[in-house]
């Protein structure tokens, strides 16, 4: 049997990160999941919310890898992943009423954070939400020493990468129309994020 790709910190924050879904997406959303690993996020919320359509995606060299884990779970709501690069406009012909995407901006250079958000602007829908995972900084200050740490970790492994200030997240989103609903504290020193198109 093939084994399938694993991330022990996506099978820590999995639940909690439903619960916050829970509040925010409803029956019928058609979620399209950003960067989606190893796919554990992907089955956990599609088994979770039976009632609405997850297509996960991820760059096209980790798709193959994260399909692995979706064809083993053979939900109805979970079809193959596809691929997506934010780099690479129009991502994709579907409008969706939601996105996700959870520790993908800190991985990302700032240039490709922006085509993230501008590749949300142009195919989230109108009454759309955008949820977002991971770390992030708050008025230029790390909000841990553990996050210090990790921040020096990932610019030694790429320079173009680091945990992002919220305040300029958030301005990237409230230009294509997006407005803070929640920022979830979450455990490990992360955000859960909840924006809504206005």
């Amino acid at each position: 049997m093939t084994e399938l790709p694993f991330s022990q910190a996506s099978e820590n924050n999995k639940q909690v990160i439903l619960e916050v879904l829970e509040r925010h997406l409803k029956d019928g959303d058609r979620v399209l999941e950003l960067a989606g690993g190893t796919g554990q996020h992907a089955v956990h919320f599609a088994e979770s919310l039976a009632n609405l359509h997850w297509q996960s995606s991820d760059i096209p060299s980790n798709v193959n890898s994260l399909n692995l884990r979706l064809a083993a779970a053979d939900l109805a709501n979970l079809p193959a992943a596809i691929a997506i690069d934010v780099n690479h406009s129009p991502w994709i012909n579907i409008r969706p009423t939601a996105i996700f995407s959870a520790n993908s901006l800190h991985i990302m250079s700032a240039g490709s954070v922006e085509n993230f958000f501008r590749g949300v602007g142009e195919i989230l829908q109108d009454d759309g939400t955008l949820v977002v995972y991971g770390p992030f900084k708050y008025a230029g200050e790390f909000t841990t020493e553990s996050n210090e740490g990790f921040d020096r970790w990932l610019k030694d492994r790429d320079p173009m990468s680091g945990i992002r200030d919220f305040e300029w997240v958030d301005q990237l989103a409230s230009q294509i129309g997006l407005e803070l609903v929640e920022d979830n504290a979450m455990p490990a020193n992360n955000q859960c994020l909840i924006w809504r198109r206005v």
